[in-house]
């Protein structure tokens, strides 16, 4: 099997309406997937064991940040895993994006495939999401010295050395600069493939508001300040 020795990693808070489909659509090509249930009250985590996924459960919600360092903790601790992959769980990732970044990162002999909703690719981002997303980018130095144009997309494709020495102390959203930035300080060998994200009713209704993407840059500038 092709895939055996990779692991989706998929933090999910409250999804019961569409968690099953999400990990039947990436179980249908990768055989190993985590959910780390966030302390979810509707049954997301019964319907993501049912759907065949590796589940996890937090007691409370911790934030994405946090399950996502708990899914890759979990995840790095399997025999034979080598590539690890985070993934949404609120539908508007593509299993096809994630074949093609892991092609990337043994293509590329890359330690961290980031993806990418400006470069290359046609997706209709919300204009108000465009210009925070674009934003966060451009302020955050660790992502201009990468090159990368979309520092804050959840579709990552990584190898151990990533996951090993990954350590996410933000456990809200603001993981996503943290990530970058433990890229730089690291030295990972990073580079971006172009994605498709879709944004659905149901995906816009669970994503960011305006203010979450004015905390993530504080945040970010938070984190440079108290590590100097």
């Amino acid at each position: 099997m092709r895939f055996h020795d990779v692991w989706i990693i998929i933090p999910a808070f409250n999804e019961a309406s569409i968690i099953s489909d999400v990990i039947s659509d990436v179980r249908s090509v990768f055989p190993n997937v985590i959910c780390v249930d966030d302390g979810s009250r509707d049954g997301t985590a019964d319907l993501a064991l049912q759907a065949g996924a590796h589940v996890v459960p937090h007691p409370v919600n911790l934030g994405q940040g946090a399950a996502i360092q708990t899914g890759v903790e979990y995840a790095r601790s399997r025999p034979g895993a080598r590539v690890f992959a985070t993934f949404d769980a609120d539908g508007q990732h593509q299993v096809k994006d994630v074949v093609r970044m892991i092609d990337r990162l043994d293509a590329d002999g890359a330690d961290l495939v980031v993806g990418t909703r400006f470069a290359g690719t046609v997706t209709h981002v919300p204009p108000l999401k465009r210009v925070i997303l674009r934003a966060a980018a451009f302020l955050s130095p660790q992502s201009r010295s990468l090159g990368l144009t979309d520092a804050h997309n959840g579709l990552r494709v990584f190898n151990k050395t990533v996951a090993d020495a990954l350590n996410l102390t933000m456990n809200g959203m603001s993981h996503a600069g943290e990530f970058i930035a433990l890229a730089a300080e690291s030295h990972w060998r990073v580079t971006e493939e172009p994605v498709e994200i879709l944004y659905t009713d149901y995906s816009k209704s669970k994503g960011q508001p305006l203010l979450n993407g004015v905390n993530i840059v504080f945040d970010g500038l938070l984190r440079r300040r108290m590590s100097r």
